[in-house]
């Protein structure tokens, strides 16, 4: 039985007429004709009777209408009840770099839609954020990586996020225009945690231009290797979001080194299968305005820039 049967069935009761029910309803009078025609094969009674121009109902018609007002009062409940609670809360995987100075805006702008979703951040590591949205644990991933090709997982790369090498105000090779990695030889390096992706690709690209260099401290807050940088203990490598103030302020200076092969891109990673309700795809909106660049495709067998924002924002 279908509810617009049940729909069409109230309209005719309440206006004793087909004709006026199909105008409330923007049906033409024949498909309200064939909906109670349906409604009294399902039952194998008469609904409706006609007296001259007025449609009243038959004992078995006024003996359904109690009760499919209550069907449609339950049923209505139930879709309130339901989108209210099923999204009662966001969980989102990200880095700390993110968080910290990409993301906060974003979710200001996220509840002023949607006040009464909690938002559950979970900052961890680029990879575990994969698996956990792989896993379903967290709805929508934010990360900081190369680009994410997988099969279980959608990558929208939002933008690349440029890394810096900074060092503390007076460092020798402060102002040197165009420096090679090489002049990183013999240099103390404050290191993020082992499982950064971009310290490993930095890593590996110093290893291979045979560049020597220290870790004299190893950490996973931001703050205390900007803060042991700015005292001389040694360079760093860190997401420019993270260091902009410090660079401004002059507590930090960068020095001129970049390669091509150190490219990270900020990006949006969800499960192919996951139900985007209009929560996550308002989510994913902001972030693509945050990011206030074209949005391109992570996967070679995902759709292409906007197109494939449009597909997502509008399932």
């Amino acid at each position: 039985m279908d509810f617009i049967y049940i729909r069409s069935f109230m309209e005719v009761a309440r206006c004793q007429s087909f004709t006026k029910a199909a105008e409330n309803l923007g049906y033409v009078q024949s498909s309200v004709t064939a909906h109670i025609q349906k409604l009294e094969s399902e039952y194998g009674v008469t609904l409706f009777e006609r007296f001259g121009r007025t449609m009243r109902l038959t004992s078995a018609g006024e003996n359904l209408l109690d009760t499919f007002e209550q069907i449609l009062e339950l049923y209505d409940n139930s879709k309130h009840l339901i989108s209210r609670q099923a999204r009662s809360h966001l969980d989102i995987g990200t880095i700390e770099s993110l968080v910290s100075f990409f993301l906060p805006p974003v979710f200001h702008r996220f509840r002023l839609t949607f006040p009464n979703i909690n938002l559950q951040v979970s900052p961890s590591h680029d990879h575990q954020v994969i698996q956990q949205v792989k896993s379903g644990a967290m709805d929508i991933g934010v990360i900081l990586d190369r680009i994410v090709c997988d099969d279980d997982i959608q990558a929208i790369t939002l933008r690349q996020e440029e890394l810096v090498v900074v060092a503390c105000p007076g460092h020798p090779l402060q102002g040197r225009k165009q420096l090679s990695l090489n002049a990183l030889h013999g240099e103390s390096y404050i290191a993020t945690e082992q499982s950064c992706t971009y310290r490993g690709a930095f890593e590996r690209l110093l290893g291979n231009q045979g560049v020597d260099y220290t870790i004299h401290h190893e950490f996973g807050s931001l703050e205390a290797i900007k803060q042991c940088v700015s005292y001389g203990l040694g360079i760093g490598l860190l997401p420019r979001i993270a260091v902009a103030r410090e660079l401004l302020e002059g507590r930090l200076v960068e020095l001129d080194i970049s390669h091509p092969e150190i490219a990270f891109y900020t990006q949006i990673v969800l499960h192919k299968k996951k139900w985007l309700d209009p929560a996550i795809r308002h989510m994913i909106e902001l972030l693509y305005e945050a990011a206030g660049t074209q949005v391109k495709t992570a996967s070679p067998s995902s759709l292409e820039g906007d197109t494939l924002l449009s597909e997502i924002i509008q399932k």
